[in-house]
């Protein structure tokens, strides 16, 4: 355990150099910087070529492994009741600072438009519901719809459970083997972290410019403040009262899939480096990790549920509309619901932000104000999404030794 946690230090220092030279390169070298970009979108491509297979498999797998549908009920409530307490805790303290030091100043309409919110089909939750269950698992595989990939592993998963013990104990070998092979691709990936993060950092960088950041500078602020109270106090008390371990000593040792989630922007490129340190250095069985960490690559949203929170109520404020009390318990609630199932749609936080912008009445062209610091915000709020993941995975497996 002790080499390991030396061995992912040791990629952390380097990643972190990665992200400071890229700064430096995407601030001085702009023109090569943007050239440079394939280096990048190779490494999140080679990411993102393993996660279908490995999310297919540790489904399978984990719930093969749980032997009862008793133990699978247990394990997918605590989980999906945890991921729900995270993301409450998130909107929650984001409504919490926007009343207590408010931002945006009126600021008209005139000349504001957002053409990609006029392309989103309305919202339902019958569209909703359907896009949970695959037509074709083939097609599923091959897009990557994560939600349609896990409802038909588990439901695969649980079919298999009637087979006979010898057949079962066969796809139980094959599907053990495949994700094996899957998480040594990943280990041989890691290796390669700190050339991407120069690479995916320099380009944003030299792509976004500090002058976008510093006309929006509150609003930046503000999103980068909740995202980090909710980082180093909400997720480490709730870990340390549910999980009975030492926050601070686990969130350390795992700090990778962080830094990787937030040179990645993606939850799902991040998800091979977070199993593998959940349970390399997290101390996480492999039971658990591969059954909470998929689901909640997909489905939990503490980063963008913060973040969506606290561009409504800058909006509303731009747009002169001071929302009540119960306005702001229903966008609470909106946004914690939505969470959950519109992360099966494509496009996901730009689906939730034109739904919630519309339920309220508030126009949707005052999206086109922020969306130009999203990419540096989206890089944050995918980070904190990762760290809860790897909190609730702890409390998860933490819950299961006890039973």
């Amino acid at each position: 355990m002790i080499q390991k946690i030396k061995k992912y230090s040791t990629t952390n220092t380097l990643v972190i150099l990665g992200i400071i030279l890229g700064i430096a390169f995407g601030t001085f070298l702009p023109e090569l910087a943007l050239k440079q970009q394939v280096i990048g979108q190779m490494f999140i491509s080679f990411l993102k070529m393993l996660v279908v297979p490995l999310v297919f498999c540790s489904i399978y797998i984990a719930i093969m492994g749980l032997g009862s549908l008793n133990d699978l009920k247990t394990i997918g409530l605590r989980t999906i009741s945890l991921y729900l307490l995270t993301t409450a805790l998130a909107v929650l303290l984001a409504i919490v600072v926007m009343n207590i030091a408010p931002i945006g100043e009126p600021t008209p309409l005139d000349g504001l438009e957002y053409a990609k919110a006029s392309e989103i089909a309305p919202f339902s939750f019958q569209a909703m519901i359907l896009s949970f269950i695959p037509t074709n698992i083939f097609n599923s595989l091959s897009e990557g719809s994560m939600m349609q990939i896990i409802v038909f592993a588990i439901l695969f998963a649980i079919a298999s459970m009637h087979l006979h013990a010898d057949r079962q104990a066969l796809m139980l070998d094959f599907f053990t083997g495949v994700t094996n092979a899957m998480l040594t691709m990943a280990e041989w990936i890691i290796k390669l972290t700190p050339i991407g993060v120069f690479s995916l950092i320099s380009y944003v960088i030299a792509d976004q410019g500090a002058g976008v950041i510093l006309e929006l500078w509150k609003y930046v602020l503000m999103v980068l403040i909740v995202l980090f109270i909710h980082a180093i106090i909400t997720l480490p008390a709730v870990l340390a009262l549910l999980g009975r371990v030492n926050p601070f000593s686990y969130l350390s040792n795992i700090r990778e899939a962080p830094i990787m989630a937030f040179s990645t922007a993606s939850s799902a490129a991040t998800l091979p480096v977070s199993m593998r340190i959940a349970e390399d250095v997290g101390g996480v069985s492999k039971k658990h990790a591969s059954f909470v960490l998929p689901l909640g690559a997909t489905v939990s949203m503490d980063g963008t549920a913060a973040y969506l929170t606290i561009a409504v109520l800058y909006i509303s404020h731009l747009a002169g509309v001071d929302l009540s009390f119960m306005d702001q318990v229903l966008l609470g609630i909106t946004v914690v619901a939505l969470s959950v199932g519109v992360a099966a749609l494509p496009s996901a936080s730009l689906v939730m932000m034109v739904v919630i912008l519309n339920q309220i009445g508030l126009p949707v062209e005052y999206i086109a104000l922020i969306v130009a610091v999203d990419r540096i915000l989206d890089m944050a709020r995918t980070s904190l999404n990762v760290t809860s993941d790897l909190v609730v995975v702890k409390i998860v497996d933490q819950m299961q030794k006890k039973v």
